[in-house]
This record gives structure tokens, sequence and C-alpha cells, in this order.
């Protein structure tokens, strides 16, 4: 099965031209942002140009985008204005990304700022319960987290709890963040089986459904969430061979969100490619 990479891309120039810069440096997935990461603003949606993106896909072969909600989406934030923005952008984007359905929309799944993470969960289940309630074409997607500050999603669990407790847990999902889950405390450099073995355990390895390439530039456990490029930092370009390579990812969209221009995500692509046809040693 052909390794599906990417990397993160800018959607400032519209959809196509995502597509094409995508092909342009051998990706054949991508993530962007549905709107500005720091912000609440987006752009009216270009149908003509949606679907231009929608047959480049296609007439490619690329396998499922990972659409990324903003940073500033907070579901279990403390105060009642931000889990409105919150709700009203997740429901937005997820009306917008009906334009390329099957795809995915991946979402941190926010900090409880000192509530403690029992509300912060509860919190994040009432405002999906909302968003969700009219069933969209769209795998959400929680993502890992580093564990930083107050950040819900430090551990397994704590997803697994989100997927069990909300009422339309039947279309959400995971991705995986390689440095997201190392500094979380999951050793992936020494014991990748391990780790998989048990998501399966705890949440299911069918759930999950997308990664996060990134090398880290801390130790396992540091819960600092500092990416690194790939082999340039503590998890090692083995780490990665071992990622590609392993049968129970293949398939899935791998996406880089290494500190690094188009012609790195180039070159980090092209190491990633040659990694996952080499015979493991």
């Amino acid at each position: 099965m052909e390794l599906v990479v990417g990397c993160h891309l800018s959607a400032a120039q519209g959809f196509a031209a995502m597509g094409r810069t995508a092909s342009q440096i051998d990706a054949n997935t991508f993530a962007f942002f549905t709107r500005n990461p720091r912000g609440g603003n987006v752009k009216a949606l270009d149908e003509e140009d949606v679907n231009a993106l929608r047959e480049h896909l296609e007439r490619e072969g690329f396998g499922k985008l990972v659409a990324h909600a903003p940073y500033t989406l907070n579901l279990c934030s403390a105060k009642p204005g931000v889990i409105e923005f919150a709700r009203r952008a997740m429901a937005e984007d997820l009306r917008r990304l009906e334009s390329l359905p099957g795809n995915y929309y991946n979402f941190h799944p926010g900090s409880h700022v000192g509530q403690g993470a029992n509300a912060g969960i509860d919190l994040i289940c009432e405002g999906l319960d909302e968003v969700l309630d009219e069933g969209p074409h769209t795998t959400v997607l929680l993502e890992t987290m580093a564990g930083k500050g107050s950040e819900v999603g430090r551990s397994f669990e704590e997803l697994a709890r989100i997927m069990e407790g909300c009422r339309r847990g039947d279309v959400l999902g995971v991705c995986l963040d390689t440095c997201h889950v190392w500094d979380g405390g999951y050793d992936i450099r020494e014991d990748l089986d391990g780790v998989l073995d048990e998501f399966d355990r705890v949440i299911g390895l069918e759930r999950l459904k997308a990664l996060h390439l990134n090398d880290s530039k801390n130790g396992c456990g540091s819960h600092k969430d500092r990416h690194e490029k790939i082999g340039q930092g503590a998890l090692g370009t083995s780490t990665f061979a071992a990622v590609v390579q392993n049968p129970r990812l293949r398939g899935l969209p791998m996406v880089l969100e290494t500190p690094n221009e188009l012609d790195g995500y180039a070159d980090e692509i092209r190491l990633l490619r040659t990694l996952a046809t080499r015979e493991e040693a």
C-alpha cells in the first residue's frame, strides 16, 4: 500500500492551489486551517475553486485530507463567550467541509483552565453533542495532546472518555501526533508497537484515522509540545522509519507539521517515502 503523506499547507491562495502545491512536492494528502489559526475570520467559499480541488484529488489519487480547526477554539474554556465561539466556529467549519465530503476535521480538545479535567471533558462532550447533532459527512478527530498546562487529551484514557461521553461518538476518531504522544509520556521511540497496543486496548485502533508526524525538541514525558524536523530531535529518524513501515499505520494520512518551509517539507516527504520502502533491519 502506498504511503499517504503530506504536510500542512497555506490556504491563502485557495483550495485548488493547495492541491497543485501538494502534487509538486510528491504529497498525496495535506492539512490546512479551516480559518485564521489565531483568530475567527473565514473567507466565503468559492465553489468553483473547491470543485477544482475535488477533481484534482480524484485524478491524482489522493488520500483523505485533514482540515485543522483554529488554535483559538476551546470547547472547555471557563469563559462562556469562548465556548460559544468554539461551538459556532466548529459547526460552521463542518458545514463548509460538506463541500469536501469524506475527509477529516482535526481539533485540539481544549484546555480546562483550572476547572479540572473532569469538568473539561464534560464541556467538550456537551459542545460536540450540540455541534454534531446534524450528522456531518466529516469524521471529527480528537488530537492527542502533549499535556502542557491544563490541556485535555493528554492520555488515551481522556480521549476515550470524550468519545464515550458524546452521543455522536460514531463520527469521532483520533489523530495521533508523534511529538505530542512522546512529550505526553508514550515511548514510541523504543516501543511503538507497545504504544499502539495500549491505544487499541483503551480506544481501539479502528478509531485511529490520521497522524501528525513531528520530531520533538524534548524528552519523553516532558509535556512541552515543541516540534522539531524529522530526525533532528529526540525521536530520531529510526522512529519515523518504524512509523511509516508499521502495517497497522500504513494507509492512514500522515501529515508533517515540522518547522519547515515548502522545500523542507519536500525533503522530508522524500525521506519518509525512502524509509517506507527500506527493508526493516
